[in-house]
């Protein structure tokens, strides 16, 4: 796990097409600060980055990577100021008109992590309809963390199970790792192999916090408006050069 300066790394060699991380999982970190830096709002930065996300998710369908998760919106987002909020919102009630007009003919899914209840109802309405495509889609697959958080997510998980054990479904000694999992957000997904923080802040902030156990961890400098293919080409580079042990020892 380390800081790389990212203009270094985007020379360091090239992707092994054949041992790409099936799932990547990215923060979505920096743009308020990319639109402070250039005397604009926070919502143009969020502007780009949506824009980002829009061309990292097509690259990564191109590359093969069968899973991607982006940390668009946490619980703890709504402390924002309620125009950057407003925008946030905006943006993503335009990309699923956009969406659900291509996902079809791009064969690209769409799966939302979160307490949607929170969300304004025409982008429950569109979440909906955007799982009903996803359900006749093969192929890959973007994850949305929306009113997302992962400690949220854990006691969402373990009530439903406390639960299930009060009327009778489960019993506690029934509990095991595999089976928690299918009560989390991402039930039936792969873990991510790489989870990629841009914009040079070292930590989670409450994202994917059981699917990381085994997660390698890329940390680079570049803000995310500034986050391009070869950004992403260098995280993978690193990412396949590190010795993947689960917690055993290399042979």
């Amino acid at each position: 796990m380390g800081l790389f300066d990212s203009k270094k790394a985007e020379t360091a060699g090239q992707v092994d097409m054949s041992r790409l991380p099936r799932h990547i999982a990215i923060i979505m970190d920096g743009n308020g600060r990319w639109a402070k830096r250039r005397g604009l709002p926070r919502t143009a930065g969020h502007k780009v980055g949506a824009e980002v996300f829009r061309k990292i998710a097509t690259y990564c369908k191109e590359l093969g990577v069968e899973y991607l998760t982006v940390y668009a919106f946490s619980t703890e987002n709504w402390k924002r100021p309620e125009e950057e909020v407003g925008t946030i919102m905006g943006l993503l009630k335009k990309y699923m008109v956009e969406a659900i007009d291509s996902m079809e003919r791009d064969q690209i899914r769409l799966k939302f992590f979160g307490d949607l209840s929170m969300i304004p109802a025409d982008i429950q309405e569109m979440v909906q309809r955007t799982n009903n495509i996803s359900s006749h889609i093969h192929g890959f697959q973007a994850n949305i963390c929306l009113n997302y958080g992962g400690r949220d997510e854990l006691l969402r998980a373990a009530r439903t199970f406390a639960q299930a054990c009060v009327d009778g479904e489960k019993k506690p000694e029934e509990l095991t790792e595999e089976l928690f999992s299918g009560y989390l957000f991402s039930a039936g997904i792969p873990d991510p192999e790489l989870i990629i923080r841009p914009s040079g802040e070292i930590r989670l902030s409450n994202f994917l916090l059981w699917q990381c156990a085994y997660s390698e961890f890329y940390f680079c400098d570049t803000l995310w408006p500034d986050f391009t293919e070869a950004t992403l080409d260098a995280a993978i580079i690193d990412y396949q050069k590190r010795d993947r042990r689960f917690g055993g020892v290399k042979k």
